[in-house]
């Protein structure tokens, strides 16, 4: 490797590795504050337990930073070079545009490779963990579910709220059930109940934690709308389930490519959009890892450019590529046909290729 390879490489990576760190804290922080507020908020999770879903949502955040990050160090690297007039200097000495773009396309098919092996292999099962983390508070400590002074918005279709906790005793028990809101209904009100105090059992054999209601009011909505009232000095004891019998819901983002495929082959009767969403997901994990590489095509033409601008403009339109790119596999979604969602995936990598070679050939004659 010559000096200059060595020279644009050093950069490049350090670059890379500057804005990965930055968009990787980003897109941490927001799906920490976003998905973690039944944790922070609702349960007090320990640190350890944040701890596990900040390292969880990393692998997930490096499929989307890896890429952008790359890119924005490319541009701004070539920009920065072009404008000192580096890049003139090498290609006066006889030096082609591609062969200075060489360290680049090395780079970035390591890259690639490396979120190939990411996508495939950590994404998957990071995301599997992170779904379980709530639940897994739960099974440690399931008299969270009802720590007072907090809406607890975890019950499907239920928001309870308590005013204080004495050891086992709720005091100021306060239960809504809330409608689906299914076929283009208001969600609504269809019940409530008050309870005075609250005697907390957990069951830890059956998983069970039981709820014995004392000094009870409760009031539900009939189909006319009126309201039914009852009064109860002591109610039946009340039932949330904690146990491992909970039916999980299906995500293919979730699982592996081999589970994906196997689990294809033990339902047969899938929809045909649901076999397509599956085989979609296998695809995106491929397409996705691509990205550096199809990003090297235009990065440099792109930097050289951006010469008589400020370099900050290379950060700019990084962005606005990277968002476009991603944006644009959102497509997939919206096809029944696996042509069309494969067409939808790789697109965006097909149009950087072609759009890179163009630029290559215009950028050789100026």
């Amino acid at each position: 490797m010559r000096l200059f390879d060595r020279y644009i490489a050093k950069q490049i990576i350090l670059g890379t590795i500057y804005a990965v760190f930055i968009l990787s804290m980003v897109l941490v922080m927001g799906n920490l504050f976003k998905q973690a507020r039944p944790l922070l908020v609702e349960q007090a999770a320990p640190l350890g337990l944040v701890v596990r879903f900040v390292i969880n949502v990393l692998p997930f955040s490096l499929m989307f930073t890896i890429p952008w990050g790359f890119l924005s160090a490319a541009l701004l690297v070539f920009g920065r070079m072009s404008s000192d007039n580096e890049v003139t200097s090498l290609r006066v000495a006889g030096l082609s545009l591609f062969r200075l773009a060489l360290p680049v396309f090395i780079i970035g098919a390591v890259l690639s490779l490396g979120c190939l092996w990411i996508n495939v292999n950590i994404v998957p099962l990071a995301k599997a963990s992170l779904t379980d983390l709530v639940y897994e508070q739960v099974k440690r400590d399931p008299r969270s579910l009802l720590d007072p002074g907090i809406v607890q918005s975890k019950f499907k279709n239920q928001k309870v709220f308590v005013e204080a906790r004495d050891g086992d005793t709720l005091k100021g028990f306060n239960l809504y059930q809330v409608s689906n809101g299914d076929k283009g209904k208001p969600i609504r009100t269809e019940a409530y109940v008050h309870a005075g105090s609250v005697s907390l059992i957990v069951d830890e054999e059956k998983k069970q934690l039981r709820l014995k209601l004392i000094d009870t009011f409760i009031e539900s909505k009939k189909e006319d709308g009126t309201s039914e009232l009852v009064f109860a000095g002591e109610a039946e004891p009340w039932l949330f389930d904690f146990g491992d019998d909970r039916k999980k819901k299906v995500k293919a983002s979730a699982m592996t490519n081999a589970e994906i495929r196997q689990y294809m082959i033990e339902n047969p009767d899938l929809k045909e959009s649901q076999k397509v969403a599956f085989r979609a997901e296998i695809t995106k994990r491929y397409s996705f890892s691509m990205a550096c590489l199809a990003f090297a095509f235009i990065a440099v033409p792109l930097g050289l450019k951006s010469r008589r601008k400020d370099t900050s403009g290379g950060l700019i339109i990084s962005l606005l590529i990277g968002a476009a790119y991603f944006l644009f596999t959102v497509l997939s979604d919206k096809f029944d046909t696996d042509a069309g969602a494969a067409f939808a995936l790789w697109a965006p990598n097909i149009f950087c290729v072609l759009l890179g070679l163009w630029l290559f050939r215009r950028a050789r004659f100026h």
